[in-house]
């Protein structure tokens, strides 16, 4: 077996370099002793939790296995937790699918109504979190994020499946792209805005239960038409709904309320939904070689520029 490090290549040195700020360790969510391991190992001031068996549509198909990451997975780490110095905070990232049917927009206060396995693993995580918090006063915090997206989003997530698809179709590898309900509506943020965020929460004097969006939810379609007219293409030309991808209980529309975090937590967010999907793109024509458009690597550019001065000036 091998590490699932794809997405973070970029950033992994051997650890026998000089200077070398991250290390890999293996830990199995499904297992207590494994979690009680890698703690006693590490003795970490900080957790983050976001392993998960994340996609709703595979939780369909694999509901044993979602609930056993992601809601005893939490459990697990909680659980070990309670043992050990009350330093330790913990972060879990739970999820807008939480929400379900519940009409937008949706607060902290807004009832739960979760419609996919996924939606009550995360649930279950969820109030374990505030369980364990009250119980045995543990720094444990639940940010409640909802879509967020950016390059590194998996290929089968709708996003990335329509920006990958794009750039297959301007390269001249594909032709079409088969998506399911167009309808649905997301309230869609860009990722590294909402992992500064992220580390706001851990930082504050109490731990909490946090709301995180842009406040703003587009639908599916939407976010087809501004990549595809982005690209120059003409998705009607290119995009087809397959009945396979519908969800067997869908979500129609997610839209967040984060006013408790704008307020508490002096965050609001700055990438705007028509700069994630030209960031999107041009990352993915970049993938395979196509020139970018421009828009979205300049957005890029200068968000990771403004992170590195924030960071040094902290």
């Amino acid at each position: 077996s091998s590490f699932n490090t794809g997405r973070i290549e970029h950033l992994y040195k051997d650890p026998h370099e000089k200077e070398v700020r991250l290390f890999l360790h293996y830990e199995d969510m499904t297992t207590l002793d494994s979690v009680h391991n890698l703690l006693d190992k590490l003795n970490p001031d900080e957790i983050y939790n976001l392993g998960a068996q994340s996609h709703v549509q595979v939780s369909f198909d694999m509901p044993t296995f979602t609930s056993n990451v992601n809601a005893l997975g939490n459990l697990r780490i909680l659980e070990a937790l309670k043992y050990r110095s009350k330093h330790i905070r913990y972060y879990q990232a739970s999820s807008s699918e939480m929400y379900g049917s519940s009409p937008p927009p949706q607060n902290e206060d807004t009832p739960f109504r979760p419609m996919s396995p996924y939606a009550v693993s995360k649930l279950h995580a969820y109030w374990t979190t505030v369980n364990y918090r009250e119980s045995y006063s543990i720094f444990a915090s639940n940010g409640i994020l909802f879509n967020h997206e950016s390059p590194r989003r998996g290929r089968t997530f709708v996003t990335r499946k329509i920006t990958s698809a794009i750039a297959n179709i301007k390269a001249g590898l594909l032709d079409k792209v088969y998506l399911g309900n167009l309808e649905a509506r997301r309230d869609w943020g860009y990722a590294p805005e909402y992992v500064e965020v992220m580390w706001e929460i851990m930082q504050q004097e109490y731990p909490d239960d946090f709301v995180i969006g842009t406040g703003e939810s587009r639908s599916v379609q939407e976010f087809v038409e501004h990549a595809f007219g982005y690209a120059g293409l003409d998705w009607k030309k290119h995009v087809e709904q397959d009945a396979k991808y519908f969800r067997p209980n869908e979500v129609n529309d997610l839209c967040a309320d984060s006013s408790k975090s704008q307020k508490n937590l002096n965050w609001s967010p700055k990438i705007q939904f028509e700069q994630i999907v030209k960031i999107m793109v041009d990352a993915d024509l970049e993938s395979i070689g196509l020139p970018a458009i421009g828009d979205g690597r300049k957005i890029s550019i200068y968000h990771d520029f403004n992170n590195l001065f924030k960071l040094n000036f902290r």
